[in-house]
């Protein structure tokens, strides 16, 4: 019995020490990752606000700019009437009523040029500045207190709306259409309408089949964005079928904001680096068009994609047409990019480029967007099934979920039918080991004592042996 209890003893102190040691290093390791996290905050964490930062970083650069540095060749032409002793009044009172473009205080130079004006008087002749500076991702700019440049529409003419001496190529519409046939410039409805109706390569994605595809799937189309327009001929297509689309364009030497606004349409002066002004969730359908295409720096080109997911709604379309990249970056780049959102591929159409020296290939791609992410937030996919690895609460811990509607992002982009394994937290195996820790104390402490009592009672009755002996 005796050489029981002891190996029983020694048996629950090994336990006990073991236990012990291993949360003594998880509580070690924690520590240090906490120690380090604390260490390295002050420096990351500013004492003054960012919004501030950059404003004060605008005026001081624009300031150190304009008084140290001379003005580079593109802009020493238009600036050197311009006073650099301060910047313009208008510019510091702007900077302290409104957040100015993070992007702005890298050229001060274009800044402080658009931003020099007579107030309350004809603003300057100087869109193609404004250009530049949205290019360069200073947008949106700072506001001017000056009456806009318009034109004196003398006639019906579409030609007498726009004010052709921004423009030095052609001073027609009809040079436009001629010089650039397939810009859109012709603006007449009939061309609109059979721009998208044909059918002539698998590249083709006609709007009646674009429609007939979303009644088939019981999604409606009522509001669109056409990212990259131009001159809005999509939108004015898709107008005549009583779908609203708004156009994105940028006016590259021609003038695709004014062509749209003629067909009675929004243009939005948005270039594609900026977040759409669009809330979340409320757009049927988005197309990018031939603006979008492997030009676009990668990192920059994801956000994008991201940004046209946040204002699909569940059960939109993406539309990539044409979109030109070579055949390689599309295999290994821009093809594992789109399947991250985990979008249904209902077309998916790769043709090669007609003499193609570097291996370039046009992708069409129409992508819906699946009903809901509720179940599917924090999930992360392998090849076959779906593997939680975060907690997602305490009401499915431990269980199956049945992800029949939700998307695999594999590299098929199929709809998901597996089962997705949750994996309990680590929260979970920290109060096992304490609770297993703290059983082993408490089967010691229930030891020591036994033993104590079990000695106690040897000693008792040893004692008594000995009285009666002695009797």
């Amino acid at each position: 019995m005796a050489g029981f209890t002891m190996s029983l003893n020694l048996l629950l102190l090994v336990a006990m020490v073991a236990t012990n040691i291993l949360s003594l290093y998880h509580l070690s390791s924690t520590t240090n990752f906490f120690q380090s996290a604390v260490k390295s905050s002050p420096s990351s964490v500013p004492t003054v606000p960012d919004h501030l930062l950059r404003q004060l970083h605008t005026i001081r650069a624009a300031i150190n700019h304009l008084t140290n540095h001379n003005p580079d060749k593109s802009t020493s032409t238009a600036s050197s009437t311009v006073s650099s002793s301060a910047p313009p009044k208008d510019l510091l009172l702007y900077s302290k009523l409104s957040p100015i473009a993070s992007a702005c205080h890298n050229y001060p130079d274009l800044l402080h040029e658009y931003m020099n004006y007579a107030p309350f008087s004809l603003c300057p002749s100087d869109a193609d500045l404004a250009e530049k500076l949205i290019l360069r991702g200073c947008h949106p700019l700072p506001r001017r207190r000056c009456f806009s440049r318009t034109p004196r529409a003398t006639d019906s003419k579409p030609d007498s709306h726009v004010i052709w001496s921004r423009y030095s190529s052609c001073k027609t519409f009809d040079c436009l259409a001629a010089k650039l046939p397939g810009a859109g410039f012709d603006l007449s409805a009939e061309k609109s309408k059979s721009q998208f109706s044909a059918y002539k390569s698998e590249l083709d994605l006609p709007i009646s089949q674009l429609l007939q595809i979303a009644k088939s799937a019981n999604s409606v189309l009522r509001l669109g964005i056409d990212v990259g327009g131009g001159t809005g001929s999509f939108a004015a297509a898709m107008k005549a079928r009583n779908v609203t689309v708004v156009t994105t364009t940028m006016n590259f030497n021609a003038p695709y904001s004014e062509a749209v606004a003629l067909r009675g349409l929004v243009p939005l002066h948005v270039p594609l680096q900026q977040r759409l002004p669009v809330f979340d969730g409320v757009v049927d359908l988005v197309r990018c068009g031939r603006a979008v295409n492997r030009w676009i720096p990668v990192t920059v080109m994801e956000f994008f994609l991201f940004d046209l997911d946040r204002v699909l709604r569940g059960g939109g379309y993406l539309w990539l047409d044409r979109f030109f990249s070579k055949k390689v970056d599309l295999e290994n780049v821009y093809g594992p990019m789109i399947g991250k959102l985990g979008y249904k591929k209902v077309k998916w159409a790769v043709a090669n480029k007609v003499d193609s020296k570097h291996g370039e290939v046009f992708l069409t791609a129409l992508l819906q967007k699946p009903g809901t992410f509720l179940e599917c937030q924090n999930v992360y996919v392998c090849s076959k099934q779906l593997t939680v690895v975060e907690d997602l609460g305490d009401k499915i811990l431990g269980t199956i979920i049945d992800m029949k509607l939700c998307p695999a992002v594999s590299t098929e982009a199929t709809m998901c039918s597996k089962q997705v394994v949750i994996l309990m937290p680590s929260l979970f195996y920290l109060l096992l080991l304490e609770g297993l820790i703290s059983l082993y104390i408490i089967l010691w402490l229930l030891s020591v004592i036994a033993n104590i009592c079990i000695h106690i009672i040897r000693k008792t009755m040893f004692f008594v042996q000995g009285s009666l002996l002695q009797i």
